[in-house]
């Protein structure tokens, strides 16, 4: 049985999955009557325009792994063995111009570095975005390092978050930063937590979304929550509700799966879209009352926050040297902080014809 798939979405908020642009995931299974053979002589037969070399470059960095195991390129196959192989796709030809952009660098040592990105920079370059990214800017912060090169448009990227998002993002400066950090995401052992206004009042204090996420059928820009197995991937969020104000509530979303756009998506599933959210809903008046005031305070807290409600705040890891683990936090930025005083003086100083049109 042979099989090649993506690997799990690093990437909770992009416009595509960042493990499809960064990495390969391969998975074979080793048949039932097979003979020892070592990995990197039994996957060069397998793996298209995969050298042998590649393949033991990748069971040096850890890459291969047999029955969630890593192993090293002398290790025999065995059968019924299961072979997962993560590698990184070649740079694309797109020229990466460093541009001295200022950059809020929250830790950096000699093996990775921490942005707290600000809302409206996008991460990598794209259609429509050649410069003025988060790439462009780490081109010149790093550009003596040998990871960070001309034509590798998404050097050191470990995972991304979308233009309109805030909040953490971890970045390698090496090659083997990258591939120990990559493997946290893909095993699920990174820890994320994200802060995010969502209209509406939810029902429980703590609860969990699930459902697959994938494209939307009809508009490829956006993606949608469908029936496990139909469709998408398996995806799972879980949040807490901080604060209940009024028509909207601030939660904390813990991800235990990473896939594109996974707390909008999920969030719109079940009714609560994330304020000021135009893909996916929320950038209408979802919830409240006719008052005109009502209408005009929301326009206005529209403008206050002109994106989605949605911050990164912590990130947590092993440190891929000493392997020790470690924790980052963010403070919510500007315009999303604004906005949620808005909601919390509003809610306190709330019109009583207005609570009486509630009940």
């Amino acid at each position: 049985m042979t099989e090649k798939e993506p690997l799990d979405n690093f990437n909770v908020d992009g416009d595509l999955d960042a493990n499809q642009e960064q990495y390969e995931h391969f998975r074979f299974e080793a048949d039932p009557g097979q003979n020892p053979l070592r990995i990197d002589k039994f996957l060069v037969d397998r793996m298209l325009n995969s050298s042998r070399n590649k393949i033991q470059d990748a069971a040096d960095n850890g890459n291969i792994l047999v029955n969630d195991v890593p192993v090293k390129s002398n290790y025999k196959v065995k059968p019924k063995d299961v072979i997962t192989v993560v590698l990184s796709y070649p740079p694309r030809e797109i020229e990466i111009i460093p541009q001295d952009i200022p950059l809020n660098i929250v830790y950096e040592d000699d093996a990775f570095l921490i942005i707290n990105k600000e809302p409206g920079m996008v991460v990598h370059p794209s259609y429509g975005h050649y410069s003025g990214t988060l790439v462009n800017a780490l081109a010149f912060h790093l550009q003596n390092l040998p990871l960070f090169n001309a034509k590798d448009p998404r050097p050191g990227l470990v995972h991304r978050i979308d233009k309109n998002t805030s909040g953490i993002l971890v970045i390698a400066k090496t090659e083997d930063a990258k591939t120990k950090l990559g493997l946290q995401f893909f095993n699920k052992t990174s820890d994320r937590k994200y802060r995010a206004l969502v209209w509406g009042n939810l029902e429980n204090d703590e609860g969990t979304i699930t459902g697959h996420v994938g494209r939307n059928l009809k508009n490829r820009k956006v993606m949608d929550v469908f029936p496990d197995g139909e469709y998408g991937k398996h995806a799972v969020t879980h949040y807490r509700v901080l604060e209940r104000l009024g028509y909207v509530n601030l939660v904390e979303c813990i991800l235990e799966t990473g896939r594109t756009h996974q707390i909008r998506a999920h969030f719109k599933s079940i009714g609560h879209p994330l304020f000021n959210d135009a893909e996916y809903g929320g950038d209408d008046i979802r919830k409240g009352t006719t008052f005109t005031k009502y209408k005009q305070f929301v326009q206005n807290c529209f403008k206050i926050c002109p994106r989605q409600a949605l911050h990164a705040k912590t990130l947590g890891f092993n440190h891929p040297v000493t392997g020790e683990y470690i924790s980052f936090d963010s403070e919510i930025p500007d315009d999303m902080a604004t906005l949620i005083q808005k909601w919390r003086d509003y809610t306190s100083n709330r019109p009583i014809e207005e609570e009486e049109e509630e009940q």
